[in-house]
């Protein structure tokens, strides 16, 4: 009965996982604060793990979606469009060298003092605001930047440098790119495509990072076949739910902007920090 509950708790976070990942509402704000009620009963380092470890069923969710327009060696590809694949690579690669080098080195700084519903409160509200003030600019200011070939090397890496921003929980990795983005004059089209462009090397390298740091901590074989098990459940599911959240989001901003989803992150900022809040008083 135990390992039964266990599934369905991977099951739900995989879900979330697989949602939040894509839209721009903080993926691991919601998986630190959905643990805090589903309480996974697994050592802490391996946790730590399985929360960037399941992400990598989203970011192959994505390989699967965009594999023809990612891959230069595509037979259906002219010369010119193979060229301006391994240009739209070149970019990402440096978009992501600011996150790859620092983030690194702040890793366990900022997991150690940050994940805590305050701080996810206080990030998912601010950069929630700042979706809205951004949308309403966008109203009366056309962006420059409408297809890759337009987006500069330049461009790229400051979208990169305020990727940064992510490293706090309840930022939202696709939410600080995506956002960054539009206020390089980047259209809502281009900024999501980009941002989901990104999060594949970047969250490759941090699983592995994670996988690494876990092996030379306690030890690849402290991992029980049961929880290898919750390991692959937990990517699958997130794999087949983020299939259709980065269709929808996609659909979304043809007709809609941001603006939905920045007083989403208003109000979860608002019920973490009342629910918390009567916790600690109640304590």
């Amino acid at each position: 009965m135990e390992q039964l509950l266990e599934i369905i708790k991977v099951i739900v976070l995989g879900i979330i996982q697989g949602i939040t990942e894509w839209l721009p509402i903080s993926s691991t704000g919601h998986m630190i604060l959905a643990d805090t009620f589903l309480n996974l009963n697994q050592p802490k380092d391996f946790m730590d793990m399985f929360y960037v470890v399941i992400q990598l069923g989203s970011i192959l969710a994505v390989v699967v979606l965009y594999f023809n327009k990612l891959n230069p060696f595509a037979l259906s590809k002219t010369r010119s469009e193979r060229q301006e694949t391994f240009q739209l690579w070149f970019k990402v690669i440096a978009a992501i060298l600011p996150i790859g080098v620092i983030g690194l080195l702040v890793d366990d700084w900022v997991t150690e003092r940050f994940y805590n519903p305050t701080v996810i409160a206080i990030a998912l509200i601010f950069y929630g605001v700042l979706f809205i003030l951004l949308e309403k600019r966008n109203r009366r200011v056309k962006p420059r930047i409408r297809s890759f070939d337009q987006l500069s090397y330049r461009t790229a890496v400051c979208i990169g440098i305020l990727q940064l921003l992510a490293i706090i929980p309840g930022t939202s990795r696709s939410g600080s790119t995506i956002l960054g983005a539009m206020l390089l004059s980047c259209s809502r089209f281009v900024a999501t495509e980009f941002s989901f462009f990104m999060a594949i090397p970047v969250m490759f390298g941090a699983s592995a990072y994670k996988i690494l740091k876990f092996i030379l901590k306690v030890g690849l074989s402290t991992i029980t076949a049961a929880q290898w098990g919750l390991l692959l459940l937990g990517s699958a599911v997130a794999f087949v739910v983020s299939l259709f959240a980065i269709k929808f989001l996609m659909n979304f901003i043809r007709k809609h902007d941001f603006t939905a989803f920045g007083w989403y992150r208003i109000a979860l900022g608002a019920i973490v920090i009342v629910y918390f809040g009567a916790q600690a008083v109640l304590a």
